[in-house]
């Protein structure tokens, strides 16, 4: 091989690694700039939460369904279209160009959580809707009147020892049913924050580089 072709390969060569230095730090400015996306995803999830557990509390106090209601597809939405996206950023992540399949597992395991997460929110208010068992208020709907004001009311019973612990019984479990859907939501915010620190510290690598 005389000097030009050396020369010509040596070029080739350095060429060759330019190029796969430029798209090594391109492919890493994309993967940045779509877990800063996923965090400001996640931020939307926490507004949602907030914006959900404000009109909880006004519908506990006010008892208007309909703007309940309202307030919950509203939230629903946003919490599928957040779904979406992550979907999106995962599908990204286990594509060729970037092979990071590290992060899309982890996207994988926020979504998990998150999915759980809603759904133990969501039992904790039909919960918390319903009331405990012995403090539930009682409908008069089926009940016999006789006089104007007076009327035979059908839920009057001979109070028992085994109505009483019927009624206790009742009571503890929905107790139990409440308490496991509190720590059910308290450990999936934990796991993500937890996810959440690990996309953290990718990012950081990241813009070290």
């Amino acid at each position: 091989m005389d000097d030009f072709e050396k020369k010509v390969t040596i070029t080739d060569a350095m060429e060759m690694e330019e190029m796969d230095i430029e798209q090594a730090n391109n492919n890493s400015s994309k993967t940045l700039q779509l877990l800063r996306t996923f965090l400001d995803i996640q931020q939307r999830r926490a507004q949602a939460y907030a914006k959900l557990k404000r009109g909880f509390s006004e519908y506990m106090i006010s008892g208007g369904e309909l703007a309940y209601q309202q307030l919950c597809s509203e939230i629903t939405s946003e919490f599928n279209d957040c779904s979406k996206q992550v979907l999106e950023i995962e599908s990204l992540f286990l594509n060729p160009d970037f092979c990071r399949v590290d992060l899309a597992q982890l996207l994988r395991a926020v979504q998990t959580q998150e999915k759980q997460k809603l759904h133990l929110t969501a039992t904790i208010q039909l919960l918390k809707k319903a009331g405990r068992p012995s403090e539930r208020l009682v409908s008069h709907e089926n009940c016999k009147f006789r006089e104007p004001k007076k009327h035979e009311c059908v839920h009057v019973q001979e109070i028992t020892e085994a109505a009483g612990t019927e009624e206790a019984e009742a009571d503890a479990e929905y107790d139990n049913a409440l308490k496991e859907a509190i720590r059910g939501v308290q450990d999936a915010v934990t796991a993500i924050n937890e996810h959440l620190e690990e996309v953290r510290y990718e990012i950081a690598a990241l813009e070290a580089e």
